[in-house]
């Protein structure tokens, strides 16, 4: 169940936007149904998602949605959608609910999750 400051900001997004609310909410859909350990925080202006440690969040710009993760850098990029060079973060752009598949963003958020729960 969502905190007030998790409704907030969800509010605020659909105020502002209805397409980026409706990937937002989608991508959270996703993530909180990866795993029962799966809980969620308002942080950084967006939403992190942790199981027992942080391993990805969902922040909300004027053109697009970018899911992050915090460790991207040490996950297989199989389908070549994770940008960034820095030494550990990478995220994936998305600009529809579409590229939630298209991107598949599902196969990377197993991974990261896999990954935090192994450290």
């Amino acid at each position: 169940m969502p905190t007030d400051r998790i409704s907030r900001l969800l509010e605020d997004l659909r105020l502002l936007d209805s397409g980026r609310f409706e990937l937002v909410q989608a991508l959270r859909e996703i993530i909180l149904g990866l795993d029962a350990s799966v809980s969620e925080e308002v942080k950084y202006g967006g939403f992190l998602f942790s199981a027992d440690k942080p391993f990805c969040g969902v922040f909300s710009y004027a053109k697009h949605v970018s899911l992050e993760f915090g460790a991207g850098a040490s996950l297989p990029d199989t389908f070549k959608v994770l940008e960034g060079e820095g030494k550990l973060r990478r995220h994936i752009k998305l600009s529809s609910v579409q590229d939630i598949a298209a991107k598949h963003v599902r196969e990377y958020l197993l991974l990261a999750l896999n990954a935090s729960l192994k450290r």
